[in-house]
């Protein structure tokens, strides 16, 4: 069986990766939870983790890390990871690579804290602009492959790219134009993200980083987390 090393739930956005898209195709697999230290996490996750991040996958003793590697190598194991369809496989890759890989502001300016609801501050320039593009990428998938997950009728390793969006999208109120309106709302609507987002909550460890990140991101109207 897999075994996915990650970290805490509230906050790791690139363990929900793999773990949503696994756990949405009933892909059978073990997870090792490791939270985050106060500071630098690398020698602690280099114990498992070639590359001293999480997540990580095992599978028979071999390490595949990166939340993107982690997806192709199960793609090639397991039906429905990406869309039958060449077309649709292509479009769901190129927005995968580029939730990946871009997207910045949108990473630092609405750190992921799955508990908490916050009123940010007044947004950058990048971040309208990080939103802008996202709600025109998730347009566009809709429209193109008619919903009402990005590629079409099935949830895929894209829908599993843009889980950590609907989180943020949960916490610090972003809206979206069109068809996009509804695309987080069907996430956060899976089952396995109600049960991602029932753990988060029941988590009691506070990472003093993580928590600054959320705090300089806007003010903190609620907490539904477990006490600490």
């Amino acid at each position: 069986m897999y075994l996915l090393h990650m970290a805490n739930k509230n906050y790791s956005s690139w363990s929900l990766r793999p773990w949503v898209l696994m756990r949405a195709l009933d892909i059978p697999f073990e997870e090792r939870l490791t939270p985050f230290p106060t500071g630098s996490s690398w020698e602690l996750y280099r114990s498992f983790s070639p590359s001293g991040r999480v997540p990580c996958l095992i599978d028979d003793g071999w390490a595949v890390w990166d939340s993107l590697a982690i997806a192709e190598y199960l793609a090639e194991r397991h039906h429905g990871v990406w869309p039958v369809e060449a077309k649709a496989r292509a479009w769901a890759r190129s927005a995968a690579a580029e939730m990946h890989s871009s997207f910045t502001a949108l990473r630092g300016d609405c750190p992921m804290s799955c508990g908490v609801r916050v009123k940010p501050f007044p947004m950058s320039d990048a971040l309208k602009q990080d939103l802008f593009r996202l709600g025109d990428l998730w347009n566009d998938g809709l429209a193109r492959f008619g919903g009402p997950f990005l590629a079409g009728a099935h949830f895929t390793a894209v829908d599993a790219v843009f889980a950590p969006v609907a989180f943020r999208a949960q916490s610090y109120g972003l809206v979206f134009e069109g068809a996009a309106v509804a695309y987080p709302a069907q996430l956060l609507a899976l089952p396995a993200m109600r049960e991602w987002y029932a753990a988060g909550l029941a988590e009691t460890w506070r990472e003093p980083d993580h928590e600054a990140e959320v705090a300089a991101a806007g003010t903190v109207l609620e907490d539904f987390r477990a006490s600490a």
